[in-house]
């Protein structure tokens, strides 16, 4: 007889149930994990509010999370019980074109851990050994449940391909938009704009190395150019998933610089934009879904060497039985960057 887990099931959407299930059976090359912390992601959120993924439900979701070696299959070397971990969420076939050729987010058998299958929101989630990553001893499991998110920033970074003493607008004052504040400032980025709403998040940008924070209005078009000797911005990261924060994206980027589309927007939202300005500013549209391949081994290395401050990530910790409520905190208290659901409670 199967052994049972709690877990949080997205049963349809803004409908959470904390459900005994049975605890995942492992196969020869996969890893069983007890959960320690799952963050809440924007993609999270999407999932409850039946804006993503809803064709999955009911769903146990959750990708950004740490914990230990529960069990190995019989195929499994690299690992052995009570290591601390964290894995890689994107499941591909590793043989088709795209993965052949470095873009496994890209092919037809894609499976994201939370997304598409079951994930983390539970007391133990496997994942295929070759996803698994040993955590340095410096990075604790709460830093360790960060790790998938800036994973997604480092292959940004790649793609943007941003350069020391380019300038940079970022679209957004979420946890994600200062994740890549964060990696502006260690590419050498000059100035660093985050362009915002929120008060408190703001100075927090501020704190983290922005060089400058401006308010979300008609003005920030004039003020940006001011900022970047009349031209616009070099690169400009939309973080927020909305039509009007990727329509602000065409008028805050220089002639010839690149806009990045990366907040998560819901499927019928449809971007308006003028070709004739594409085609005359010869601009760049640069786009990417998550980390893959070695982005979570950098985002590692760079965690491991206090790269990211992640205090500000780690202050709200909710119980798994609390987890409706923890998506209400995140929509009403800005003070909030991150909520991190304990799974263990041991």
């Amino acid at each position: 007889m199967l052994k049972k887990m709690k877990a949080a099931m997205f049963v349809e959407p803004k409908k959470i149930e904390i459900q005994k299930v049975n605890i995942p059976e492992i196969s020869d090359d996969e890893v069983l994990i007890k959960v320690k912390y799952c963050g809440i992601c924007g993609t999270d959120v999407h999932i409850y509010n039946g804006e993503y993924s809803r064709d999955q439900l009911p769903l146990i979701a959750g990708h950004e999370f740490s914990g230990i070696v529960e069990k190995v299959g019989s195929k499994v070397k690299r690992f052995k019980g009570g290591e601390r971990v964290t894995a890689d969420v994107n499941l591909s076939c590793g043989t088709c074109y795209y993965c052949r050729h470095d873009q496994p987010l890209m092919c037809s058998e894609m499976r994201q851990l939370g997304i598409h299958m079951n994930g983390a929101f539970a007391e133990y989630v496997k994942v295929p050994q070759d996803k698994v990553y040993v955590l340095p001893e410096n990075i604790d499991f709460k830093g360790a449940a960060l790790l998938e998110p800036i994973s997604c920033v480092v292959r940004a970074a790649k793609k943007h391909n941003l350069k020391f003493a380019e300038s940079v607008a970022i679209i957004g004052d979420g946890a994600i938009a200062l994740m890549h504040l964060q990696m502006a400032k260690i590419l050498g980025a000059a100035p660093i704009i985050l362009i915002g709403l929120d008060e408190n998040r703001m100075k927090k940008a501020k704190k983290l190395g922005a060089d400058y924070v401006i308010k979300s209005n008609s003005n920030m078009y004039e003020k940006v150019k001011a900022l970047t000797e009349g031209r616009g911005a070099d690169l400009v990261i939309e973080s927020v998933g909305l039509k009007i924060t990727n329509e602000q994206s065409f008028g805050l980027v220089r002639p010839g610089g690149r806009i990045m589309p990366f907040g998560i927007a819901s499927d019928d939202c449809v971007v308006g934009y003028k070709p004739l300005d594409m085609v005359l500013k010869e601009l760049t549209m640069i786009s990417t879904v998550a980390g893959a391949k070695n982005d979570l081994a950098d985002a590692i290395t760079l965690v491991q060497y206090n790269k990211f401050k992640l205090d500000d990530y780690k202050t709200t910790i909710m119980p798994l039985e609390k987890i409706s409520d923890a998506f209400n905190v995140l929509k009403t208290d800005s003070n909030v960057l991150k909520v991190l659901i304990k799974i263990d409670n041991e």
